[in-house]
């Protein structure tokens, strides 16, 4: 049967042949990505790399003791000492031997000299304190003793654990929570579309929770490279942790895209490199030492000292200096939501 004239298939091919014939329309120009898109990210990753190499390598290259608190005895010669060694030292004169080996097991010096026979000194040092800080007082008092033609014994009153014999793992932990928290808090900020800000804060602190008893009980019953009692220790970790989410939170927050950046170069970075348990915070510069004890990990790493060797004498200062940094970023992360409300309600 013929195909009629103006079928179907007539039309379809007249069709397809007017638009191939037809030009094709003109492909939207595309717009050029801002340089802020291409800078930004280039920027931030440079600095984060030349914090976090000047901090953890620069600190190490030339560390100088800097008034290191030593317990001396004897009538004359902590005048001596001092004399000759100048503010490399911080001399606390001692009544006697036993007061002097009292403050060193206190913490509040970092060793002991005292007389030990005719031409003779003995010196007792805390390796709690770290490698770092003992061959830096054996250093200085050998000094003194070739000097002045003397013959010196040294002890170590306070040693390591057998499973800590650098003395890292209260850095290592430290650095460790302090990831989690960031983790944790970086998270955080993603969540506040699906998240309450009292659900938020529900999460951050029982996280910080289970960080501080997984990281407390791995490292101390597990594995015994800590041995500060475990309760103490969970809570230390437990505001070490909260201390870095709440902050991290705050900073992504309040700062929107560089907040992470800046909370990873305060905490992760200065934080962690200036906390004085790879470098004593005796041998620290200036600028270093002043912000040590101020920022969590340098706290948890003093707190965590303290606990594990000397029975927690000064653990109260930096387990306070922990749970405020939480606290007070809690704090201002509520202030924040409450003021959003308000102009919400006013605007509406």
């Amino acid at each position: 049967m013929d195909t009629p004239i103006g079928s179907a298939p007539e039309r379809e091919q007249t069709s397809a042949t007017a638009a191939e014939r037809s030009p094709r329309p003109h492909r939207a120009a595309r717009r050029r990505p801002p340089v802020r898109a291409w800078l930004q990210p280039a920027v931030i990753a440079l600095i984060v790399v030349a914090a976090f190499v000047t901090c953890y390598i620069g600190l190490q290259r030339d560390p100088q003791p800097h008034h290191v608190p030593i317990a001396v005895t004897a009538p004359h010669l902590p005048g001596e000492i001092h004399q000759a060694l100048g503010d490399s030292v911080d001399v606390h004169p001692a009544a006697d031997a036993h007061a002097a080996r009292r403050a060193l097991e206190n913490r509040d010096v970092v060793a002991a000299l005292s007389n030990d026979g005719p031409g003779r000194l003995r010196l007792d040092i805390a390796g709690a304190n770290g490698t770092s800080t003992t061959s830096a007082v054996k250093n200085l008092v050998g000094a003194y003793d070739h000097g002045a033609g003397l013959h010196i014994t040294t002890e170590d009153a306070v040693p390591l654990t057998r499973f800590d014999a650098r003395g890292l793992a209260g850095f290592y932990m430290a650095f460790g929570v302090t990831l989690a928290g960031f983790v944790l808090g970086s998270n955080a900020v993603g969540l506040a579309g699906l998240l309450h800000l009292r659900h938020r804060f529900w999460l951050l602190g029982g996280v910080s929770l289970a960080i501080g008893t997984v990281a407390a009980i791995i490292a101390g019953p597990v594995l015994g490279a800590v041995p500060a009692p475990v309760i103490p220790l969970v809570l230390t970790l437990t505001l070490l942790a909260a201390a870095a989410a709440f902050t991290t939170k705050l900073l992504g927050t309040y700062l929107g895209p560089i907040g992470l950046p800046v909370a990873t170069l305060l905490l992760l970075t200065v934080g962690n490199a200036t906390s004085g348990a790879t470098i004593g915070a005796d041998l620290l510069p200036t600028a270093a030492r002043a912000v040590s004890a101020l920022l969590p990990p340098g706290a948890a790493v003093r707190a965590i000292t303290d606990l594990s060797y000397f029975d927690g004498s000064h653990a109260a200062a930096p387990v306070v200096t922990l749970a405020l940094w939480a606290v007070v970023a809690a704090l201002l992360l509520g202030l924040r939501a409450r003021l959003t409300r308000r102009r919400t309600a006013a605007a509406a």
